[in-house]
C-alpha cells in the first residue's frame, strides 16, 4: 500500500463496483461544494490495471468525478494490490459501511461475488449477515433486469409482491411486464403485476404422503426463503399433483368405518343424511369421514348414524292388530293427536302472556323472586357467556342489561331500594321467560315457575272456535264432561256447542295448565342432577355455603350489544303491566 498522486483523468472505472445506481444531483452537487472548500479527506482506493500500465478505481468513483468536475489536477490516492476479484467485496463492504446500498445494487452485487468465486457463507460471514438473508437476496436478484431498473429509481414493490415476484419465472415477469410496464415517470401497479404472478401453494409441511408418493406424482419441492426461519417452507406450485397424492394417501390409510367425503360450500365436510356429528370423544361404533380442506390438509370428523328402526313383520302374530301387526301401526299414524300442532302454539302464547302478567301482579315472596330468577336463567332460551376462565369476555343482551342499568346508583356503585329491586327482577323474569314453541321457548322451568306463582288464574278463556278447532273428536268430547253441553254426532255441532256454552264461563284445556307432567319433570331433574354430579362447586355446607340471608355472592357485568338486541317496542314495559315502584 502506498500514498501518491495522480490525475483524476487517468484513473479508470472498475466494472465490478458495486454502486452501480447514479446518486442524485442534490448529494452529487453537496459533495463538489465540499471538495472546492477543502479538498478530498478521504483518498480514493485504486489498483494497477491487469495487463496494462493505467490503474482501476477500486472505491471513491464520485470523489473521483466530483474531483474532476471541480477542475483539480492532482489528487492524493491510495494504491493496493488488486484483489482476484477486482475488489468486488472490498467495494461491497466500503459502500455498506458509508451508506445503505440501493437493494437493486446489493441484489446485483451478491450476484457479482458469487459469478467471482465466492460462496453464500462466505459473503455471509463478509457482510455480517445470515446465511437465510444472502439466499434470500440472491432469489429477489433474479427479477426481470427491467423490473429492477425501474426498481432502482426508488418505486419498489412490497415485500409480499417481491416475494410473489421472485417466484415466478423470467418468461412469466417478462410478459406481465409487457402489459404492466408504467409509462416514463409514473409509478408500477405492483399488485397489478404481483396478482398476475400469483399461483397456489401448497407446503410440504401439510402433506401428509411420503417421499414415494411424491416422486409417482411428481412434486418437486421448492424453498420458500421469506418465510419464517423454524417453518418448514417448501412448497410446489403442482396443485393437482398435490392433491392427487393427497386423496391417494387417505384412501390408503382410511379406518376402520371410514369414508372421504367432500367439502360443502362453507368449508364443512358433507357428512351422509341424517348423520350426527360428534365434536367429543368419538365412540367405538362411531365412523371417521376423512377430507381435504381448503389448504389441501388431511382432516378427519366424526358421526353417528342414527339407529335402523325395527319394522313388525306381517307374519308376528304377538304384533297388536292380529296377525297383521302393520294394521295397527298405520291405524296408530292416522290417529289425530289431541291438541294439533298449530294448537300448541297458541297454548304457549296463552302461556306466555299469563306468566308475564303473573309476573307482574301476583303476590310473590322475596325467597320464590329469587328461586325464580335461578330458574330463569336455567332455561334454554338464554344464553349467557360468563366470563370466566375460559371466556374473557361477557355476553348479554341490551333487554336485561336497560333492567341492570337502574340498580346502579350515580356513584357507579349498586344503589336501589328494594322495592325497585323487585319491580326489576320481575320485568327481568318477564323478558326471559317464556313458554312459546319458537325459539324463545325457556322449556319446564317455564311452566314450574308458572305454576309457582299461580299463572294458570291468568290463562284467558280458551272456549273459542279458534282453539277449539285445534282439538280432536275425542278431547272435545271430552271437554263435554260435567258440563251440560252433550256431544253431538258431528265434530262441528260439538264444537259450536262448547262455544256458546264457554260464552259465559272460562275454559282452560288440560294441556294449557303450567303444572308439568310428572314423567317429563323427573326426568328433567334425573338429566340435571346426573350433570351436576362431581362437577357440582357448591360448599359442603349448604346449597349456599356460609352465605348470610341478605347477601350477594353474584357478579354483575353489564355490557351493550348489537342493537338488534334492543327492545324495540315504544310500550314503557313497567306500565304495560302496571309495574311501578313505590
Amino acid at each position: 500500500m502506498q500514498l501518491m498522486k495522480v490525475d483524476p483523468r487517468a484513473l479508470k472505472d472498475n466494472p465490478d463496483n458495486t454502486r452501480q445506481s447514479k446518486s442524485t444531483p442534490q448529494a452529487d452537487s453537496l459533495l463538489l461544494a465540499t471538495i472546492k472548500a477543502v479538498g478530498i479527506i478521504q483518498p480514493p482506493v485504486i489498483f494497477a490495471e491487469s495487463g496494462g500500465n493505467g490503474y482501476v478505481i477500486e472505491a471513491g468513483h464520485r470523489r473521483t468525478r466530483m474531483a474532476i468536475a471541480a477542475g483539480i489536477e492532482e489528487i492524493d490516492v491510495i494504491v493496493v494490490e488488486a484483489a482476484n476479484d477486482n475488489g468486488a467485496m472490498r467495494s461491497m463492504i466500503e459502500n455498506i459501511a458509508r451508506e445503505p446500498l440501493n437493494p437493486v445494487d446489493q441484489w446485483r452485487g451478491i450476484e457479482r461475488l458469487v459469478a467471482l468465486g465466492w460462496t453464500e457463507e462466505a459473503i455471509a460471514i463478509a457482510l455480517a449477515l445470515p446465511v437465510r438473508q444472502i439466499r434470500k437476496l440472491r432469489l429477489l436478484a433474479n427479477v426481470l433486469p427491467a423490473m429492477l431498473d425501474h426498481m432502482a429509481r426508488g418505486d419498489m414493490p412490497n415485500e409480499q409482491q417481491l416475494r410473489t415476484i421472485s417466484a415466478a419465472s423470467l418468461d412469466e415477469q417478462k410478459e406481465v411486464w409487457k402489459a404492466h410496464k408504467p409509462k416514463k415517470g409514473d409509478t408500477a401497479s405492483w399488485w397489478a403485476i404481483a396478482t398476475c404472478l400469483t399461483k397456489t401453494r401448497m407446503f410440504a409441511r401439510d402433506a401428509s404422503f411420503g417421499d414415494d408418493l411424491r416422486q409417482a406424482y411428481g412434486i418437486e419441492w421448492a424453498e420458500d426463503l421469506f418465510g419464517p426461519a423454524d417453518e418448514d417452507n417448501r412448497f410446489t406450485t403442482n396443485v393437482e399433483a398435490f392433491l392427487g397424492a393427497q386423496q391417494e394417501w387417505m384412501s390408503s390409510n382410511l379406518p376402520k368405518k371410514g369414508s372421504i367425503v367432500e367439502l360443502n360450500n362453507w368449508g364443512q365436510p358433507q357428512l351422509p343424511p341424517k348423520a350426527e356429528r360428534v365434536y367429543g370423544k368419538p365412540g367405538k361404533g362411531d365412523c371417521t369421514a376423512m377430507y381435504l380442506d381448503r389448504e389441501g390438509k388431511v382432516q378427519s370428523a366424526h358421526f353417528r348414524m342414527p339407529e335402523a328402526k325395527k319394522a313388525n313383520g306381517k307374519a308376528d302374530p304377538t304384533a297388536p292388530g292380529g296377525e297383521d301387526g302393520n294394521e295397527a301401526i298405520d291405524v296408530a299414524a292416522k290417529t289425530r293427536p289431541d291438541v294439533t300442532r298449530n294448537g300448541l302454539d297458541m297454548i304457549g302464547d296463552f302461556r306466555t302472556d299469563a306468566l308475564h302478567e303473573a309476573l307482574a301482579r301476583a303476590p310473590i315472596e322475596d325467597d320464590i323472586l329469587m328461586a325464580l330468577l335461578v330458574l330463569a336463567f336455567a332455561g334454554q332460551n338464554v344464553s349467557v357467556d360468563s366470563g370466566s376462565e375460559t371466556s374473557n369476555h361477557l355476553y348479554g343482551s341490551r333487554r336485561f342489561a336497560r333492567h341492570a342499568v337502574r340498580l346502579i346508583g350515580e356513584s357507579g356503585k349498586l344503589e336501589f331500594a328494594t322495592d325497585t329491586l323487585r319491580v326489576v327482577a320481575r320485568l327481568t323474569l318477564i323478558d326471559a321467560l317464556s313458554a312459546r314453541t319458537n325459539r324463545t321457548d325457556s322449556g319446564i322451568v317455564a311452566r314450574i315457575a308458572g305454576d309457582a306463582i299461580g299463572a294458570d288464574t291468568y290463562l284467558p278463556n280458551m272456549g273459542t272456535e279458534q282453539f277449539l278447532a285445534c282439538l280432536s273428536r275425542t278431547a272435545l268430547e271430552a271437554s263435554c264432561g260435567g258440563r251440560s253441553v252433550a256431544p253431538r254426532p258431528r265434530v262441528r255441532d260439538t264444537r259450536a256447542a262448547l262455544v256458546e256454552h264457554f260464552k259465559e264461563e272460562r275454559f282452560v284445556h288440560p294441556s294449557g295448565l303450567f303444572a308439568p307432567d310428572d314423567v317429563k319433570l323427573g326426568e328433567w331433574l334425573a338429566k340435571n342432577m346426573e350433570q351436576g354430579g362431581e362437577d357440582d362447586d357448591a360448599p359442603a355446607d349448604g346449597p349456599m355455603g356460609s352465605i348470610e340471608d341478605g347477601g350477594n355472592a353474584a357478579d354483575t357485568g353489564l355490557e351493550e350489544l348489537d342493537e338488534a338486541d334492543a327492545d324495540t317496542s315504544t310500550e314503557d314495559p313497567d306500565t304495560a303491566y302496571g309495574i311501578a315502584a313505590e
